[in-house]
């Protein structure tokens, strides 16, 4: 594995041997404007893995996606390589459906120390949800990004993130209604503590989020990407364009056919897969 093939990888032309908060800021943007957060492998008859090496011939060297455990691991790899301070942690995420937290730690994130300070680093939440810049570990602080007002809230054990957004403005009046659009201003995103993990911990879950039937990942084929202005998704066969405002979100949204859908892939994500893919949007709580 090579630091400097992956940050060719996000268009990265600093210097790559300062770890700096300058670089840790810069390469986190990057990573998002650059590399999707998908899960298209178990869609296409294959399998997403722990093992970096791997993880980093699918990313780097085969320009594809990943999701969390697949981005933020290699991601907790760079900041290693370029001499940061760092922990892996586990955290659970919020299922909106259902009002509670879910049991285990799916989200695999990096805290990150650099001159006294600590952020987190989450490179691979995706959609309206997704970070642009490492948040400082700090209790009710609003740290406003242009995907909206991200809060990290301390109760003495446990550290919740949550996001404000603006109104959404569904441009398409058909889709109006649409399961995937958000109605929440507010919601929460996951909770963690600073216990650290490693690669292994999250083994069992990444498992079962490729073979349970009542997986998200399972029911539902995803791809997101941020952009200079918003970002795009494709859910199943919805594409959405969102064009983040002052005072309000531009939501485009439509549906793509069959036929369509490997060069939107190219096009829209610069992503090229090698297997036939099955796009799936069946009921489960997930909104752009």
């Amino acid at each position: 594995m090579d630091l400097r093939e992956y940050l060719n990888r996000i268009g990265f032309t600093g210097q790559y041997d300062k770890a700096d908060l300058d670089n840790f800021f810069t390469i986190h943007k990057l990573h998002v404007m650059n590399i999707p957060f998908e899960n298209l492998s178990i869609h296409s008859g294959e399998k997403n893995t722990m093992d970096l090496h791997i993880i980093y011939d699918k990313i780097v060297k085969s320009n594809r996606g990943g999701w969390c455990c697949e981005n933020n691991l290699l991601f907790s790899w760079v900041l290693k390589e370029m001499g940061y301070k760092f922990t892996i942690l586990g955290s659970k995420v919020f299922n909106s459906q259902e009002q509670e937290f879910l049991p285990t730690d799916s989200h695999l994130i990096n805290l990150v120390e650099i001159d006294g300070k600590q952020y987190i680093a989450d490179v691979s939440f995706g959609v309206s949800c997704q970070i642009w810049h490492p948040l400082e570990l700090i209790s009710g602080k609003d740290q406003p990004q242009p995907p909206g007002i991200f809060r990290l809230l301390n109760n003495g054990m446990q550290w919740v993130l949550e996001r404000t957004r603006r109104k959404q403005l569904v441009q398409d009046k058909a889709f109006a209604n649409s399961s995937l659009v958000d109605k929440w201003l507010t919601k929460k995103l996951y909770f963690f503590t600073l216990t650290p993990r490693d690669a292994d911990h999250f083994q069992e879950t990444s498992e079962s989020l490729q073979t349970s039937p009542d997986s998200l990942f399972m029911l539902k084929s995803i791809c997101s990407l941020q952009t200079p202005t918003g970002f795009r998704a494709l859910i199943g066969w919805t594409y959405s364009e969102v064009t983040f405002k002052e005072d309000s979100d531009l939501v485009g949204m439509k549906e793509i056919p069959d036929c369509e859908i490997g060069a939107l892939l190219r096009e829209k994500f610069n992503l090229v897969l090698v297997n036939k893919f099955i796009p799936k949007n069946n009921k489960a709580d997930y909104c752009i």
